[in-house]
């Protein structure tokens, strides 16, 4: 799908920004650092401006927990590739996650552990001070499973890292799972007093836990969602009215609904 109209199905849903990777957008394109040009960042930036839709966030997630150093390299020249051009595209800020130890992102105990939790601040501080240079913001995202899982371990990482060009993609779904998901208003409230100050932007889908006890994670608008959107939504538009909500795990066959759902809490918040 061409840009031109990737925009076009995003703006008939009544949507007036998106989160964009190049790998996920634009077909063909190589994830290989060096690949991104002004001239490439102009033009997703003006497909997008002609349908009404802004690009929030350039989404350019890496593992920074690796221990592969030179694996580490090179994703990290991605993302500063990102950084140098995000306001070509009309962004000023590229998102990750902090990953895991393992090269797969999967979950092991040492990512909860000090010496990951180093790893990712030297990483951190390095990728902060390339975006100082651009006036940019590095947008940094809590999971429960990586390395940086909590409330309290995004709040350190702030503190650590010491700079403004460190803010936060809020999303409560990540930061719960089939253990402590039932303790979910706890968290959402110590997030918001912690660092509300430094949420940039918002993800919002929902989550499930099966019959089984598994947990998994669902559009939101989803039936049987459990996220208590009435809770995020009013201190999300206390702390930071008019700040972008971007939706994930949508599918085009729902949509629609989603967006219904999503606009529909915000408006009663």
């Amino acid at each position: 799908m061409q840009l031109d109209e990737l925009a076009k199905r995003i703006a008939s849903h009544g949507l007036c920004a998106a989160q964009f990777a190049a790998i996920k957008s634009i077909p063909g394109f190589e994830s290989d650092a060096g690949r991104v040009s002004p001239g490439l960042a102009t033009y997703a930036r003006e497909a997008f401006r002609a349908e009404g839709v802004s690009i929030a966030v350039l989404g350019c997630y890496i593992n920074l927990g690796t221990p592969d150093e030179a694996d580490a390299r090179f994703q990290m020249g991605r993302f500063k590739e990102y950084l140098r051009h995000a306001r070509d595209f009309g962004c000023g800020m590229v998102g990750t996650e902090t990953g895991s130890v393992l090269a797969n992102f999967a979950f092991h105990p040492d990512n909860h552990g000090e010496a990951a939790f180093q790893r990712v601040l030297g990483r951190m501080r390095e990728l902060v001070g390339e975006a100082e240079k651009f006036g940019v913001f590095v947008g940094v995202e809590g999971v429960t499973s990586y390395v940086v899982n909590s409330p309290r371990r995004i709040r350190r990482l702030l503190d650590e890292v010491g700079s403004n060009n460190l803010q936060v993609i809020f999303d409560p779904v990540n930061l719960v799972n089939a253990e402590n998901y039932r303790d979910q208003d706890a968290i959402i409230k110590e997030a918001f007093a912690l660092f509300g100050d430094r949420m940039a932007a918002f993800h919002a889908k929902d989550f499930i836990i099966t019959p089984e006890g598994a947990y998994r994670q669902v559009a939101a608008g989803t039936a049987g969602g459990l996220l208590n959107y009435p809770l995020f939504f009013k201190l999300a538009k206390a702390q930071k009215p008019f700040a972008n909500v971007l939706l994930e795990d949508t599918q085009p066959d729902t949509l629609a609904q989603t967006v219904a759902f999503v606009k529909a809490v915000w408006e009663k918040a």
